[in-house]
């Protein structure tokens, strides 16, 4: 039995002014016990987001945005909780939590191709379908050539190719075209990878029978 169940079976039998307290100080205990709780689970997540980003290197541009979105989801909740404790009317909760639902639904469908290449930026951070320092090309189907470069930036939205044979031009692909075209890869570059072939170990000829 908690501490706040025990005080409201014996309230009955408590003094007046000790009832009157009771007022104040059962939803400052719930209050209090929400914000620690909120707070723990902040700092655990913190440290989950710190230590998947240590593993997997990722930059602080997926690391700081995540952060954000998860500290503002929780003191969303702890505020929502908080004010329930309050005595706020559990309809209007629920009736501006819609409201702020559909406005958020609304602004992800108008910001999906953003959002879809942030995401696909954090599965390029994660899987490493390919690096920095690559050559890689983006093909329409595996015939057809595409755009062709070597990898030199990947940030939230776009991956930048520089062309070996364009004057060092520069292409800003997005993200998420990695994730629905085909993509060939020469890891470490077309050049190593030819260096690579060159010193690989030949089959001596058959001598004649």
């Amino acid at each position: 039995m908690s501490l706040i169940e025990l005080l409201r079976r014996r309230r009955a039998s408590l003094p007046d002014w000790v009832q009157d307290w009771l007022d104040v100080l059962v939803p400052a205990l719930q209050t209090g016990l929400i914000l620690l709780a909120a707070w723990l689970l902040h700092w655990l997540l913190k440290r989950l987001v710190l230590r998947l980003a240590r593993r997997y290197s990722l930059p602080p541009q997926i690391v700081l945005p995540l952060r954000g979105v998860l500290r503002w989801l929780i003191i969303t909740a702890t505020v929502l909780l908080v004010l329930g404790r309050l005595g706020v009317s559990a309809s209007v909760l629920w009736t501006a939590f819609t409201g702020f639902a559909a406005v958020g639904a609304v602004a992800f469908f108008a910001a999906w191709s953003v959002l879809s290449n942030l995401f696909c930026a954090l599965l390029i951070m994660v899987a490493q379908p390919f690096r920095l320092g690559d050559d890689v090309e983006v093909l329409d189907t595996a015939e057809k050539p595409g755009a062709k470069g070597r990898v030199v930036d990947i940030n939230l939205l776009y991956t930048t190719l520089q062309e070996a044979d364009g004057g060092g031009r520069l292409l800003q692909i997005p993200n998420a075209l990695f994730f629905q075209r085909v993509v060939r890869r020469w890891r470490g570059g077309m050049a190593g990878a030819d260096a690579a072939s060159e010193a690989a170990p030949r089959d001596p000829p058959a001598s004649p029978g």
